[in-house]
């Protein structure tokens, strides 16, 4: 997925014996914001945030939906870049139709996994299907560490099985939990699950305590810890917990159970790019605007010369980058 917002804010991220411990919680609330085309569908973004800008490596949280694609146009994301960060996709319902200039083409459906790594470079689209009516997920993006940000671009696909325990169920999509791991590959510690819990139960999950966890709250109104919830708000919770407890009331609960070691490092993101200095978000956007032939007009770049490559099978414009800040994109930690 794309951020698609006109003037994307530039961002930097830094990320007693026998008794376990349960860390306070913080209570994120979301920001709305359209998501492009002259019927915009609508997003609830609660990473980043003046707030707070990481949970783990997690730096991006988009949480749509139910999302009537008969009056919204649904999603149609045309290619755009993205560099530094892996995407994660998971739907709720509808379908998602995925193309990268990696090469790959699949479907993301509700319970599946869609993992893009975009390391040096990647190019990809997003389109909802003619099949979907209602348009229901999440879009998240990782934060590749340093050592690790120009990896070979690639794609992975997963569905992974449901856990079920006294009062809940749950898809560990990323990482390990309750007994159940994801074959992905991820370049640092990390933990994404969906997980459904039964009216008036109480699940208490062991955690990693060398984790910071956040719990996106999709359906219900759950207590995190103790603490309440509201529907599309974001828990927080820094390292040190070895116990998260959900507590759903009258009605069901799901959320994703979101974690990670805390990143360690300094980075900036700006639009689709994840970088380490103003110097080089500036020369990300310049490599798309020459490749695309947007910015100064001109023929576009032949593939072989592009950073982000061109997505297989798109028959849609690419989508120009938008201007960059007056101010210089500053890291802060």
């Amino acid at each position: 997925m794309s951020n698609l917002e006109s003037n994307p804010r530039e961002l930097t991220c830094t990320g007693t014996a026998g008794v376990l411990t349960r860390p306070a919680v913080q209570v994120l609330a979301p920001r709305e914001v359209p998501l492009g085309g002259l019927r915009a569908m609508p997003v609830r973004r609660t990473l980043p945030q003046r707030e707070r800008s990481l949970i783990g490596p997690w730096c991006f949280l988009d949480h749509y939906g139910p999302d009537d694609v008969r009056a919204t146009g649904g999603m149609r994301l045309p290619p755009h870049p993205h560099t530094g960060l892996q995407t994660v996709s998971w739907l709720f319902s509808g379908e998602i139709e995925h193309r990268d200039s990696a090469g790959y083409h699949a479907l993301v459906r509700p319970g599946q996994l869609n993992l893009m790594t975009a390391g040096r470079g990647i190019s990809h689209s997003e389109v909802s299907t003619a099949a979907t009516s209602v348009l229901h997920g999440a879009q998240l993006w990782l934060a590749l560490p340093d050592r690790e940000r120009f990896t070979d671009p690639g794609f992975e696909h997963y569905a992974p099985p449901a856990v079920a325990g006294e009062g809940f169920e749950l898809r560990v999509f990323i990482g390990s939990l309750a007994g159940s791991s994801s074959p992905v590959r991820t370049f640092s510690p990390v933990l994404g699950a969906e997980v459904l819990v039964d009216a008036g139960a109480t699940v208490p999950l062991a955690v990693d305590p060398a984790f910071e966890h956040g719990v996106l709250v999709d359906a219900g109104s759950p207590a995190v810890n103790g603490q309440p919830v509201a529907r599309a708000e974001l828990a927080y919770l820094p390292p040190g917990g070895q116990e998260l407890v959900l507590a759903a009331g009258d009605e069901p609960v799901r959320v994703l159970l979101l974690g990670g070691q805390p990143l360690g490092e300094t980075i900036v993101m700006w639009w689709n790019f994840v970088g380490r200095s103003h110097e080089e978000v500036v020369q990300y956007r310049a490599n798309w605007q020459a490749q695309i032939g947007a910015e100064p007009p001109g023929p576009p770049l032949p593939a072989a010369q592009s950073q982000f490559g061109t997505v297989t099978g798109n028959t849609m414009d690419p989508l120009p980058a938008p201007a960059l800040p007056n101010a210089r994109l500053r890291p802060r930690g």
